[in-house]
């Protein structure tokens, strides 16, 4: 089966060895996204700005794919620090609807460029 990079300058541009996205078949493997504002490519400030700009830039990814993030089965958020999952949880309800994709929280020491929290996703457009 054929890979197909994705690609959007809505997002931040990828800062290694890696692609936005990868689409094989009807499946979307999301790279992980921190809170880095893709015009500028400078962290945004704070916990609350990082998730919102975190799910802002997989919601690009995942539209650039031909999709949503409506259409994720699996997320996977990264914190620096667990007590901050709440809010987590209140951000991705306004860019998700039910049923809620699966999800897994994983509590890190640290993030690429110092940020907070990073997610990726995995998205299927059967």
């Amino acid at each position: 089966m054929p890979r197909q990079i994705i690609a959007t300058p809505g997002a931040p541009a990828a800062i290694g060895t890696y692609s936005q996205a990868v689409r094989a078949g009807d499946t979307v493997y999301l790279s992980g996204q921190i809170g880095l504002d893709p015009a500028t490519m400078q962290m945004v400030e704070g916990i609350d700005a990082q998730i919102v700009r975190v799910f802002e830039n997989l919601k690009a990814v995942a539209e650039a794919a031909g999709g949503s993030l409506d259409t994720a089965v699996k997320i996977t958020i990264y914190l620096t620090d667990l007590g901050h999952f709440a809010k987590v949880n209140e951000v991705m309800a306004r860019y998700i609807s039910q049923p809620y994709p699966a999800r897994a929280a994983v509590g890190v020491k640290e993030l690429p460029r110092g940020a907070l929290v990073e997610a990726d996703a995995v998205l299927h457009l059967g």
